[in-house]
């Protein structure tokens, strides 16, 4: 899957979090969503002088919010790729491994093999 699919992939399939997703279509959509965050928040975060903290503006929050859906479906589905439930997102480090593990090559209970 190139990046162009896998970021159509990301918004046509925002909302199913059934099924399986490839290693390569949740790195894509991961790394265009924290590409898009970055430039947003570099162009339109402000910085309070009298406290120092960042003050993010609405348009941040409205894509973060948009992106939300879409990006914890392609987790799910990435995680039902390498055979675990979409639960396993909540475990500190072990997720990140299971993110980067190679997929199944055979049918498991989430679905058919997506290679």
């Amino acid at each position: 899957m190139n990046f162009s699919q896998a970021i159509a992939s990301f918004y046509q399939n925002y909302a199913t979090f059934t099924g399986r997703s490839r290693r390569s279509a949740y790195w894509y959509a991961y790394l265009y969503s924290g590409g898009i965050t970055f430039l947003i928040s570099l162009f339109t975060t402000q910085v309070d002088l009298d406290t120092g903290m960042p003050v993010y503006s609405p348009m941040y929050y409205i894509w973060a919010f948009a992106n939300l859906l879409p990006g914890l479906g392609v987790a799910i589905r990435r995680m039902h790729d390498v055979g675990k439930s979409g639960w396993f997102l909540l475990i500190p480090i072990y997720n990140i491994v299971l993110l980067a593990t190679d997929s199944q090559p055979d049918d498991n209970n989430f679905g058919p093999a997506v290679k």
